[in-house]
C-alpha cells in the first residue's frame, strides 16, 4: 500500500534527505521517499501495521527534525478547463498567480490542453475554486471557465475514412457540453470529456452525428469480440462484388461496339460496382454534404456515362473499387498488428475463494486477493508471489525474449505470461493502477495530441479540395473558351480527372498511421512513449543527460577494499544499521553478521556528511571527507576510484571502506551510438569528481558534473537546456524532478514504478541503456516515413492535376493519385511495425 503526505513549507533538499532517512529507518515502514521539489512524502508501511499511528509517528518526527515543516494529508486533484485560452503567456502567469493561493498544494494550467488542474484538501476546495475562477476571470476576462467533466469512450464500428473522422471530430466538438474530443481513425475511438449529467444527453448527440454523417458506421460501447471475423466477412463480400463487377465488365468491353447488350451489360456493372457510391452522394447532398468522396466520384462517372464513355465510367468506378478494397485491407491489417502486438490484457483473473477459484474481471480483483495463474496464462494483476515458482516471459513487456525465474516473495507484473508452474500470487494494485492498465492507457492515447505535420496536413487538406473543385469547374466551363482547339468534351473530361483527384482521404491518412505504426514499433522493442509529440521531439533531440548511479552504472554497490583497521567494517555497519542507503546495505552485506541493536545509542545523521553513533560508548564517525574535517580527526588521504567511506572512532581515524558501483555492459555502446546520431552526452552525479570523471572517460562521455545534490541537478539542466533539445534518462523516482523539467525524460527501468511512468515522456521497459538511442533512430525514421508520405500524397496528387489539366492524365490516373497514393501510404507506414 502507498501512502502520501506533503510537507508545507520543506524548503532545504539537504533536510528532504534527513527526512527520508530517518522515515525509512522506522520499524513500521518497508521503504519511503521524500520528493523536495513537489514537498510530497511517499511511504510504503509494512503488513497489518496501523496507517493513523505510522502517520502520527512521521509527524511527529517531521515536527523534531524541521518545526517550521507542516505535514498534511494529500489533497485531492481537481481539474477547469479555461475555453478561450489562447496565450501561453497568460497561461504562465494564471498559473503563478494561482500557486501563491494558501491551500492549494500543486497546481499546473497547460495551455495545449486549456486545462487548470490544481491540488488541495477537500474541506477547503470550495473556496479555492471561487479564488480560481476570480483569478482567471480578473487576468483574462474573456476566459471562460468550466469543470472538467469526466472521460468517455465510444467505439465506431466501421469507420474507414479518415478524412471522415476528421469531419465528426469537429461536428462533435461543436455540441454543447462537450469540453474535449479526439476521434481516433487507427482505433476507431471517440474519447471526450463532459460533465457526468450530460453524458447521456452528449452520447445521443454524438450517435445522430455519426448517424447523420456515416450511416454505415455502428456506434458501440465494448468492441465485439467477433470484430474481425465481421470484417473478414465484410472483406469476402467486397470481393465476390468486385469479381462480379470485372467479370460483367470484361465481357461489355468485348461486345460493346457491336451491340446495345453491350451498353446494358455497362451500365449493369456500372449499377454492381457504384451503388453505394451513388446512393452515398445523393444522401449527403440532401444534408448539404458536397465536397467528400462520394460525391466527386459520382459526379465524375456520371459525366462520364452522359458523354457516352461507358468503358471510362465503369473502369474508373472498378479501379477505385479495387482501390478501396486494398485500402481498407491495409488499414485493417496494421490496426490488428497493433492490437494483436498490445494483446497484453487478461480477460479473466482466478481469484482463490477458499479452496475454490472464483472467475472475474481484473477490474473487479482487489488488493491481497489472491490469484491463481496456470501455465501459459497472463498474469491479470501486479502482485507479489506467495506461493510456487517458474519462469516468465515478459517480452511483451520489455521487448525482450529471456525469461525472468520467480519464487515466492517475487513481485511480478500484469502482462507477464507463466511459462511452467502454478502460481499463486497475492495482488498488490487495483487493476487501473497495475502495469498492465497504465502500458494500454499509453498505446490507447497516443492521438491525444496532435503534432505539428497532423495539424498542418487538416488544415490544408481543408483548403485544398474546395480550391481544386473550383478549379474543375473553371476548367470545363472556360478551358475552350480560352484554348479553342479543346472540346467541352475535352474540357469536362479533364474536370473529372480533377474532381477525382481532390479527394483529401490520402493526405488525411499519410500522417496519422505514420505516427501510430511508428508507436506500435517501439512498444513492441519495450519502448513506451507518451504520444506522437514525443515522436517527433525525439526525432530533433540534440543533448542526452544521464543520472550515474542507477542508469550508468549498475547502482549495486559492493565494497571492494579496507584501508586501516579491519574494525571499520564492523563500526560502519552499526552505524549504517538503520539506512536504506545503497551504501549503507554494501556495508551491511559486506559485514554479514547479526546487528545487536542493544550496544547502539544517539544516533545523529549529518546531512551530506555522515552519521555519529555511541556504540558501547564509543563516539564512531562514519562518513566523508567533509564529516572528518567538521570533527577535526586526521585521515590519510587516499587515492582511490570508488566512494570513500572514512571511519573514525573518538576522534580518531580508524580506516576507509572502499565501495565501487559497477558500469551497466551496455553503457559504452550506447554513449558510442548516441554519439554516431550527434547527440551529446552529460553526466549527472552525487559522487566525488575523480570517481565520477574517471567513469565518464570509460564510457566516453562528453562532459560531466560531480558531487551533485538533488536540487543542483535540476539547476545544470535548467542551464542546458537553451542549447537544444535535452533528454534525461533516470530511474524515475528520485529524478522525477528533472525528468519533468527536461524536453524530454526518459525512465530507465520502469515496469513497475509508477513515478516513471507519470513524470516521464519515455519509458524503457527494461534497463537497457541502449534502447535510447534505438528510440531516437526509429523516431527519425519515423519522421522521415511521415514526410514521404506527405510529400509522396501532396506530390503526387499536384503532378497528376497538372498533367489532368494538360490532358496528359485520364480518370485511371486520377484514381491512381486518390485510393492508389493511400495504399501505397499505408504500405509505407507499416514498415514501422517491424522489431
Amino acid at each position: 500500500m502507498k501512502i502520501e503526505l506533503v510537507l508545507n513549507g520543506l524548503d532545504c533538499a539537504h533536510c528532504a534527505s534527513e527526512i527520508e532517512n530517518k522515515i525509512s529507518g522506522m520499524n513500521s515502514v518497508e521503504k519511503a521517499h521524500v520528493d523536495f521539489m513537489s514537498k510530497k512524502l511517499t511511504f510504503y508501511p509494512k503488513d497489518n501495521m496501523n496507517i493513523d499511528s505510522i502517520k502520527n509517528e512521521i509527524k511527529k518526527i517531521v515536527k523534531e527534525m524541521e518545526p517550521d515543516v507542516d505535514v498534511t494529508e494529500t489533497g485531492v486533484e481537481y481539474a477547469l478547463i479555461l475555453n478561450g485560452l489562447d496565450c501561453a503567456h497568460c497561461a504562465a502567469e494564471i498559473e503563478e498567480a494561482i500557486s501563491k493561493v494558501d491551500g492549494v498544494e500543486k497546481v499546473t494550467v497547460d495551455f495545449m490542453s486549456t486545462t487548470c488542474t490544481y491540488r488541495c484538501q477537500k474541506g477547503s476546495h470550495a473556496n479555492i475554486e471561487k479564488e480560481i475562477i476570480r483569478i482567471i476571470n480578473e487576468k483574462e476576462p474573456d476566459v471562460v471557465v468550466n469543470k472538467k467533466g469526466s472521460e468517455y469512450s465510444l467505439f465506431f464500428k466501421g469507420l474507414d475514412c479518415a478524412h471522415c473522422a476528421a469531419e465528426i471530430e469537429e461536428a462533435i466538438s461543436k455540441v454543447d457540453g462537450v469540453e474535449k474530443v479526439t476521434v481516433d481513425f487507427m482505433s476507431t475511438t471517440c474519447t471526450y470529456s463532459c460533465q457526468k449529467n450530460k453524458q447521456v444527453e452528449i452520447e445521443n448527440s454524438i450517435i445522430n452525428i455519426v448517424k447523420e454523417m456515416e450511416p454505415d458506421v455502428i456506434v458501440e460501447h465494448i468492441k465485439t469480440t467477433n470484430q474481425s471475423v465481421e470484417k473478414e466477412h465484410d472483406f469476402k463480400k467486397a470481393l465476390y462484388r468486385i469479381v462480379v463487377g470485372a467479370i460483367i465488365f470484361a465481357i461489355g468491353l468485348i461486345i460493346i461496339d457491336t451491340s446495345i447488350l453491350g451498353v446494358v451489360l455497362m451500365l449493369i456493372a456500372y449499377v454492381i460496382l457504384g451503388y453505394d457510391v451513388v446512393y452515398n452522394a445523393v444522401r449527403n447532398i440532401l444534408k448539404g454534404q458536397w465536397f467528400d468522396e462520394n460525391f466527386l466520384m459520382a459526379l465524375a462517372t456520371i459525366v462520364a456515362i452522359m458523354l457516352q464513355d461507358y468503358k471510362e465510367a465503369v473502369a474508373v468506378m472498378l479501379f477505385y473499387q479495387v482501390g478501396e478494397y486494398f485500402q481498407e485491407k491495409a488499414v485493417y491489417s496494421s490496426r490488428k498488428s497493433i492490437a494483436d502486438l498490445m494483446d497484453i490484457r487478461p480477460d479473466v483473473a482466478h481469484v482463490l475463494r477458499g479452496i475454490e477459484t472464483v472467475d472475474l474481471s481484473p477490474e473487479e480483483v482487489m488488493v491481497n486477493d489472491v490469484v491463481v495463474v496456470k501455465p501459459g496464462e497472463r498474469i491479470p494483476l501486479d502482485g507479489v508471489i506467495k506461493k510456487g515458482m517458474s519462469s516468465l516471459d515478459t517480452s511483451s513487456l520489455t521487448g525482450e525474449s529471456l525469461e525472468r525465474d520467480v519464487q515466492e516473495g517475487d513481485e511480478v507484473l500484469s502482462g507477464s505470461v507463466n511459462q511452467r508452474g502454478l502460481l499463486e500470487i497475492q495482488v498488490t494494485k487495483p487493476y487501473g493502477e497495475s502495469t498492465v492498465s497504465k502500458i494500454l492507457e499509453l498505446v490507447e492515447n497516443t492521438s491525444s495530441r496532435k503534432t505539428k505535420s497532423e495539424n498542418f496536413i487538416t488544415k490544408f487538406s481543408k483548403v485544398y479540395t474546395p480550391i481544386v473543385v473550383l478549379l474543375a469547374v473553371a476548367i470545363a466551363a472556360f478551358l475552350p473558351v480560352f484554348m479553342p482547339g479543346i472540346t467541352y468534351y475535352d474540357s469536362i473530361e479533364r474536370a473529372c480527372a480533377f474532381l477525382v483527384i481532390s479527394c483529401p482521404c490520402a493526405l488525411v491518412i499519410s500522417i496519422p498511421l505514420g505516427f501510430f505504426a511508428g508507436i506500435g514499433g517501439l512498444s513492441k522493442n519495450g519502448i513506451l512513449v507518451k504520444g506522437s509529440t514525443v515522436i517527433e521531439n525525439l526525432s530533433v533531440l540534440k543533448q542526452m543527460v544521464f543520472d550515474k548511479t542507477g542508469t550508468i552504472t549498475e547502482g549495486k554497490f559492493g565494497v571492494s577494499k579496507i584501508l586501516g583497521n579491519e574494525n571499520a567494517l564492523e563500526y560502519a555497519a552499526y552505524a549504517e544499521n538503520n539506512s536504506t542507503h545503497p551504501i549503507a546495505t554494501s556495508i551491511l552485506e559486506a559485514y554479514g553478521k547479526e546487528i545487536d541493536g542493544t550496544r547502539i545509542m544517539d544516533v545523529e545523521e549529518i546531512a551530506g556528511h555522515g552519521i555519529s553513533v555511541k556504540l558501547d560508548g564509543d563516539v564512531i564517525l562514519v562518513g566523508n571527507e567533509k564529516l572528518m574535517n567538521q570533527f577535526n580527526v586526521d585521515y590519510p588521504r587516499v587515492d582511490e576510484l570508488g566512494t570513500l567511506v572514512l571511519v573514525a572512532k573518538n576522534n580518531e581515524y580508524v580506516g576507509t571502506i572502499i565501495i565501487e558501483d559497477r558500469l551497466k555492459k551496455d553503457s559504452k555502446q550506447a554513449i558510442q551510438s548516441l554519439k554516431a546520431t550527434g547527440i551529446s552526452s552529460v553526466m549527472l552525479s552525487g559522487d566525488r569528481k575523480v570517481v565520477a570523471e574517471h567513469i565518464a572517460k570509460e564510457v566516453g562521455i562528453d562532459s560531466v558534473y560531480s558531487e551533485c545534490l538533488p536540487n543542483q541537478k535540476v539547476e545544470v539542466v535548467e542551464k542546458l537546456l537553451p542549447n537544444g533539445k535535452l533528454g534525461f534518462a533516470g530511474d524515475g523516482i528520485n529524478d522525477a524532478p528533472v525528468l519533468a523539467l527536461a524536453d524530454l525524460g526518459f525512465a530507465m527501468g520502469g515496469v513497475g514504478s509508477d513515478a516513471a511512468i507519470e513524470a516521464a515522456d519515455v519509458v524503457i521497459m527494461d534497463d537497457n541503456l541502449n534502447k535510447i538511442p534505438l528510440a531516437i533512430n526509429r523516431s527519425k525514421k519515423t519522421m522521415k516515413i511521415v514526410q514521404q508520405n506527405i510529400v509522396g500524397a501532396i506530390g503526387i496528387k499536384l503532378l497528376v492535376l497538372v498533367m489532368a489539366g494538360f490532358g496528359l492524365a485520364g480518370m485511371w490516373l486520377a484514381i491512381f493519385a486518390d485510393v492508389g497514393v493511400s495504399v501505397l501510404a499505408i504500405l509505407n507506414s507499416i514498415r514501422l511495425l517491424k522489431k
